[in-house]
């Protein structure tokens, strides 16, 4: 049975066009990984992809075309995809089982 796949940003990186030398993490990255680390059980039905800050993101643009590299994004196994973070949350709640988030 087909995964959705979850796509998310390396959780450490430097951006050159802030001179290459901070160090970041993406907040919205951060909060989809901390789910999976608080849900293991339901993480495993979930392909996870971390990739690199830099665009092209080559599997993000693989799997969601070029103007879709926004993360995290959920793409789904049957076709479709979430690329923003209300999004991605509403389809692990649904789609796996996540508990919401409160408002």
């Amino acid at each position: 049975m087909a995964k959705d796949t979850l796509f998310v940003l390396d959780t450490d990186w430097a951006d050159p066009e802030l001179g290459g030398v901070r160090r970041f993490y993406c907040k919205d990255c951060v909060t989809v990984e901390g789910l999976l680390a608080l849900f293991p059980e339901r993480a495993e039905r979930i392909e996870v992809v971390r990739v690199g800050w830099p665009r092209p993101r080559g599997p993000v643009v693989a799997a969601l075309g070029e103007a879709n590299q926004n993360l995290p994004a959920l793409a789904f196994a049957e076709g479709g995809f979430a690329n923003d973070i209300e999004g991605v949350l509403a389809a692990l709640h649904t789609r796996h089982g996540f508990p919401e988030r409160h408002p």
